[in-house]
């Protein structure tokens, strides 16, 4: 049955579309996840070159929508101030560094995704709740930090070999 443009079934399927004909499109190693940016291009060269001239404000929003949270708590979630935010915003670039961090969140939303199997809401509300495994801490809270990332990311791989601890 089609739905309504604009509806939260028609939101999941396209965040799930772009990400699983992203990973089609790629080989094993690539950055498909940079298509929650709505970046076009996976290969590592394409990824600095972009990180370099930093990414769009458009990618941002585009991450928000996504993930379903407003601009202050993605933006808290790349450590980035509300004052940067409203500069980057107006300027409609980021820098390098919150590039690198938004690139990041974005990775672990996508391993989110993957772990549920392409259901994105399920994804998104397992990144927003505390997990016990995690010392009860938010999966999205902790992706503030590389260290923090990696963590999910090593809880993610356990989940999928059923390995929980």
């Amino acid at each position: 049955m089609p739905y309504p443009r604009g509806t939260k079934k028609q939101r999941v399927s396209e965040v799930a579309g772009d990400f699983a004909a992203a990973a089609l499109a790629t080989t094993s190693g690539q950055h498909e996840y940079l298509s929650l940016l709505g970046l076009r291009s996976f290969d590592t060269a394409s990824l600095l070159k972009r990180l370099d001239e930093g990414l769009s404000y458009a990618a941002f929003e585009r991450l928000k929508r996504r993930l379903q949270v407003t601009s202050q708590e993605l933006a808290d979630a790349a450590l980035i101030t509300h004052r940067t935010l409203a500069r980057r915003k107006k300027a409609g670039r980021f820098g390098p560094d919150e590039s690198d961090r938004l690139v990041r969140l974005s990775r672990v939303f996508a391993r989110a995704i993957e772990l549920f199997e392409g259901d994105v809401e399920g994804a998104r509300s397992w990144l927003m709740r505390p997990v016990l495994a995690l010392g009860g801490v938010i999966p999205f809270e902790l992706a503030r930090t590389e260290v923090g990332a990696r963590e999910v990311e090593m809880l993610i791989g356990r989940i999928e070999h059923g390995v929980i601890s």
